[in-house]
Protein backbone atom coordinates (compact mmCIF):
# COMPACT_ATOMS: atom_id res chain seq x y z
CA UNK A 1 0.00 0.00 0.00
CA UNK A 2 1.40 3.72 -0.93
CA UNK A 3 2.11 6.04 1.85
CA UNK A 4 -0.53 7.99 -0.23
CA UNK A 5 -3.15 5.43 0.16
CA UNK A 6 -2.74 4.69 3.58
CA UNK A 7 -2.86 8.09 4.63
CA UNK A 8 -6.31 8.52 3.03
CA UNK A 9 -7.78 5.21 4.02
CA UNK A 10 -6.78 6.40 7.92
CA UNK A 11 -8.22 9.58 7.72
CA UNK A 12 -11.75 8.50 6.17
CA UNK A 13 -11.57 5.20 8.70
CA UNK A 14 -11.38 7.89 11.33
CA UNK A 15 -14.01 10.19 10.17
CA UNK A 16 -16.27 7.67 9.17
CA UNK A 17 -16.11 6.09 12.76
CA UNK A 18 -16.61 9.37 14.25
CA UNK A 19 -19.27 10.16 11.88
CA UNK A 20 -18.24 13.30 10.81
CA UNK A 21 -19.50 13.83 6.29
CA UNK A 22 -16.60 15.01 4.52
CA UNK A 23 -18.12 18.12 4.44
CA UNK A 24 -17.94 18.79 7.96
CA UNK A 25 -14.72 17.83 8.02
CA UNK A 26 -13.32 20.18 5.12
CA UNK A 27 -15.42 23.02 7.01
CA UNK A 28 -13.33 22.45 10.13
CA UNK A 29 -9.83 21.95 8.81
CA UNK A 30 -10.89 25.15 6.14
CA UNK A 31 -10.42 22.95 3.27
CA UNK A 32 -12.80 22.22 0.07
CA UNK A 33 -14.53 19.10 0.08
CA UNK A 34 -12.83 18.04 -3.31
CA UNK A 35 -9.55 18.07 -1.49
CA UNK A 36 -10.66 16.01 1.46
CA UNK A 37 -12.11 13.49 -1.16
CA UNK A 38 -8.86 13.17 -3.12
CA UNK A 39 -6.74 12.70 -0.05
CA UNK A 40 -8.71 10.11 1.37
CA UNK A 41 -9.07 8.29 -1.94
CA UNK A 42 -5.18 7.91 -1.98
CA UNK A 43 -4.48 10.57 -4.87
CA UNK A 44 -3.25 13.62 -3.23
CA UNK A 45 -1.00 13.83 -0.12
CA UNK A 46 -1.07 17.17 1.65
CA UNK A 47 1.85 18.66 3.36
CA UNK A 48 2.44 18.85 7.00
CA UNK A 49 0.13 22.01 7.75
CA UNK A 50 -2.68 20.91 6.29
CA UNK A 51 -2.50 17.12 7.92
CA UNK A 52 -2.10 18.92 11.09
CA UNK A 53 -5.86 20.72 10.36
CA UNK A 54 -7.18 17.28 9.57
CA UNK A 55 -5.82 15.63 12.82
CA UNK A 56 -6.90 18.52 14.62
CA UNK A 57 -10.35 18.81 13.37
CA UNK A 58 -10.94 14.86 13.89
CA UNK A 59 -9.28 15.17 17.96
CA UNK A 60 -6.27 12.53 16.74
CA UNK A 61 -2.37 13.09 17.13
CA UNK A 62 -0.90 14.00 13.59
CA UNK A 63 1.03 10.57 14.44
CA UNK A 64 -1.90 8.54 14.61
CA UNK A 65 -1.97 8.94 10.12
CA UNK A 66 1.54 7.57 10.17
CA UNK A 67 1.95 4.64 13.06
CA UNK A 68 0.04 1.69 13.43
CA UNK A 69 0.68 0.58 16.93
CA UNK A 70 0.51 2.10 20.86
CA UNK A 71 3.20 1.24 23.48
CA UNK A 72 2.66 2.39 27.23
CA UNK A 73 6.29 2.24 27.99
CA UNK A 74 9.69 3.69 25.87
CA UNK A 75 9.72 3.40 22.72
CA UNK A 76 13.46 2.55 21.66
CA UNK A 77 14.77 3.28 17.88
CA UNK A 78 18.13 1.67 17.23
CA UNK A 79 20.65 2.64 14.85
CA UNK A 80 20.28 1.58 11.49
CA UNK A 81 16.40 0.39 11.74
CA UNK A 82 14.67 3.47 10.30
CA UNK A 83 11.20 2.58 10.33
CA UNK A 84 9.19 3.15 7.05
CA UNK A 85 8.02 6.63 6.69
CA UNK A 86 6.12 8.35 5.05
CA UNK A 87 7.05 11.09 2.23
CA UNK A 88 5.30 14.51 1.33
CA UNK A 89 4.76 16.51 -1.78
CA UNK A 90 4.80 20.15 -0.69
CA UNK A 91 4.90 21.92 -4.21
CA UNK A 92 1.06 22.66 -4.69
CA UNK A 93 -1.42 19.97 -6.85
CA UNK A 94 0.16 16.29 -7.33
CA UNK A 95 2.60 13.78 -6.13
CA UNK A 96 6.04 14.49 -6.26
CA UNK A 97 7.77 13.86 -2.75
CA UNK A 98 11.02 15.76 -1.61
CA UNK A 99 10.66 15.32 2.23
CA UNK A 100 10.59 11.93 3.57
CA UNK A 101 9.67 11.37 7.48
CA UNK A 102 10.60 8.48 9.02
CA UNK A 103 8.74 7.99 12.56
CA UNK A 104 11.14 7.97 16.16
CA UNK A 105 8.03 6.80 18.77
CA UNK A 106 5.43 5.70 16.21
CA UNK A 107 4.55 3.36 19.03
CA UNK A 108 3.76 5.46 22.36
CA UNK A 109 0.79 6.09 23.66
CA UNK A 110 -0.67 8.91 24.35
CA UNK A 111 2.60 11.17 22.90
CA UNK A 112 2.51 14.75 22.56
CA UNK A 113 5.42 15.45 20.57
CA UNK A 114 6.27 13.37 17.30
CA UNK A 115 9.91 12.62 16.63
CA UNK A 116 10.85 11.83 13.27
CA UNK A 117 14.34 11.79 11.07
CA UNK A 118 13.27 13.40 7.78
CA UNK A 119 15.74 13.16 4.78
CA UNK A 120 15.06 16.08 2.19
CA UNK A 121 16.20 15.79 -1.21
CA UNK A 122 18.13 18.77 -2.63
CA UNK A 123 16.59 21.40 -5.08
CA UNK A 124 17.72 24.05 -7.10
CA UNK A 125 14.74 26.02 -4.98
CA UNK A 126 12.30 25.73 -3.02
CA UNK A 127 9.76 23.61 -3.51
CA UNK A 128 7.53 23.84 -0.83
CA UNK A 129 5.49 26.39 -0.32
CA UNK A 130 5.18 28.26 3.59
CA UNK A 131 2.95 26.66 5.58
CA UNK A 132 1.59 27.39 9.24
CA UNK A 133 0.14 25.84 11.97
CA UNK A 134 -0.19 26.05 16.20
CA UNK A 135 2.63 24.54 17.69
CA UNK A 136 6.65 23.97 18.02
CA UNK A 137 9.20 22.31 16.16
CA UNK A 138 12.87 21.36 16.50
CA UNK A 139 15.21 20.66 14.09
CA UNK A 140 18.75 19.45 14.23
CA UNK A 141 20.53 18.60 11.36
CA UNK A 142 22.13 15.54 11.23
CA UNK A 143 24.27 15.77 7.46
CA UNK A 144 24.12 18.55 4.61
CA UNK A 145 22.29 21.72 4.68
CA UNK A 146 18.79 23.21 4.48
CA UNK A 147 17.67 26.36 4.14
CA UNK A 148 14.76 27.87 6.12
CA UNK A 149 12.29 30.25 5.49
CA UNK A 150 10.33 31.40 8.67
CA UNK A 151 8.44 34.58 7.89
CA UNK A 152 10.98 37.21 6.43
CA UNK A 153 13.48 35.48 7.35
CA UNK A 154 16.00 32.97 5.94
CA UNK A 155 18.41 30.83 7.72
CA UNK A 156 21.16 28.64 6.28
CA UNK A 157 21.75 25.23 8.69
CA UNK A 158 24.64 23.14 8.17
CA UNK A 159 25.45 19.98 10.30
CA UNK A 160 25.57 20.36 13.57
CA UNK A 161 23.47 23.67 14.01
CA UNK A 162 19.57 23.68 15.19
CA UNK A 163 17.04 25.61 15.08
CA UNK A 164 13.72 25.83 17.36
CA UNK A 165 10.72 27.87 16.39
CA UNK A 166 7.25 28.89 16.70
CA UNK A 167 5.01 27.06 14.02
CA UNK A 168 2.39 29.66 13.93
CA UNK A 169 4.36 31.73 11.49
CA UNK A 170 4.56 30.71 7.80
CA UNK A 171 7.74 28.78 7.06
CA UNK A 172 9.11 26.43 5.04
CA UNK A 173 12.03 24.11 4.88
CA UNK A 174 14.34 22.94 1.74
CA UNK A 175 17.82 21.48 0.84
CA UNK A 176 19.29 23.75 -1.37
CA UNK A 177 22.42 21.83 -1.86
CA UNK A 178 24.17 19.24 -4.38
CA UNK A 179 23.13 16.03 -1.61
CA UNK A 180 19.90 15.43 0.46
CA UNK A 181 19.91 16.54 4.11
CA UNK A 182 19.08 14.51 6.98
CA UNK A 183 17.29 15.96 10.08
CA UNK A 184 16.25 15.10 13.01
CA UNK A 185 12.45 16.82 13.87
CA UNK A 186 10.84 17.07 16.91
CA UNK A 187 6.80 18.65 16.43
CA UNK A 188 4.73 19.59 18.95
CA UNK A 189 1.17 20.82 17.77
CA UNK A 190 -2.00 20.73 20.61
CA UNK A 191 -5.58 19.17 19.92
Amino acid sequence: MTNTKQVGEKIKSIRELSKITIAELAERAGMTEEVITLIEDGRELPSLSPLIKIARSLGVRLGTFIDDMEVLGPVISRKGELRKGISFSTGGKGFNPHLNFHPLAGDKSGRHMEPFIVEIEPSPEPKERSSSHEGEEFLYILSGEIEINYGKEKHKLYQGDSIYFDSIVKHSVWCPGHESAKVLAVVYAPL
